[in-house]
């Protein structure tokens, strides 16, 4: 008989799972021309959440194919991933669909693909102090100006960066939480039952879910129903890291010179190609040989 997996157990395939995407991963940026650069990962492996009842309700609210989506920094890469021929149609020769033919796995129908510098920012401040850099969104309130029992947070504040990805910015000076996470759950909110969010429906425009199951997918809209799990969970936040007061400064300060050090790099690199496209075109005059 067959015996349920442990808590354990799950963590430990989904770890595989993780490990054998970011593989294909690597694989994929080292055999088409352009992505390495662009391609930032898998949209499920950028952060981590708190526990695995979490996990599994943010998963599902995203869905599989966005959980796998492949994040890109820029749409360079997002074009490196797939050409057309003259009628507009897929061409199975080049990008990600040559790879998988190259290698016995064709791919059949459409998959995901994000673009960050095409996603439109938050736009607002920061909780002081945090070295996540969480989003300082103001609470929800009731009709009466209250905030609503049972609320405990907005999503995209509930998933924790991976350590590696703090410190990105877009070429527009935003991170992964502005962009790509609030892209996603905008401001959708985690109440802790179900009684409790419903009772809050006033003040619930992004949607919301409750930490037993309940789920509203916009305003208006109910998922009903059991549980879905899906295949891929955000990964679980295994050890908390307890920073020096002046670890958030300090990772402010690093990401800035990160930034400038990008944007300088790339001003450079636009002042090299005018500089050789203004000197093809232009005929310097020669000097007259001495007589």
């Amino acid at each position: 008989m067959h015996q349920p997996a442990t808590g354990q157990e799950d963590l430990e395939i989904l770890d595989k799972r993780f490990k054998r995407h970011e593989d294909n991963l690597a694989f994929l940026k080292s055999r088409i021309k352009h992505l390495d650069e662009s391609i930032h990962g898998l949209k499920a492996s950028l952060a981590r959440v708190d526990d695995e009842n979490l996990s599994r309700l943010l998963s599902e609210y995203l869905g599989l194919d966005t959980m796998l989506a492949i994040v890109c920094k820029t749409y360079e890469g997002v074009k490196a991933l797939e050409n057309y021929d003259g009628e507009g149609s897929v061409n199975s020769k080049t990008g990600l669909h040559g790879l998988g033919s190259s290698i016995g796995r064709r791919i059949n129908g459409r998959f995901l693909v994000i673009c960050l510098e095409d996603i439109r920012s938050y736009a607002g401040g920061f909780v002081e102090d945090d070295q996540q850099r969480k989003l300082a969104l103001p609470k929800p309130k009731l009709p009466n100006g209250q905030c609503p029992s049972g609320f405990l947070d907005y999503a995209v504040n509930m998933i924790n960066l991976e350590e590696r990805n703090l410190s990105y910015l877009t070429a527009s000076g935003y991170g992964l939480r502005e962009t790509l996470f609030y892209g996603l759950f905008s401001r959708l909110q985690i109440y802790r039952t179900r009684s409790e969010m419903l009772l809050a429906l006033s003040c619930i425009t992004d949607g919301a879910l409750s930490l037993d199951g309940g789920m509203i997918k916009k305003s208006g809209v109910f998922a009903l129903g059991s549980r879905k799990d899906i295949e891929v969970k955000f990964p679980i936040a295994s050890v908390r890291f307890n920073a020096p007061a002046n670890y958030t400064q300090t990772e402010d300060m690093i990401r800035m010179l990160e930034w400038e050090r990008s944007k300088i790099a790339e001003d450079m690199e636009r002042e090299e190609q005018l500089y050789n496209t203004m000197s093809s075109v232009i005929i310097f005059p020669q000097k007259d040989e001495p007589m």
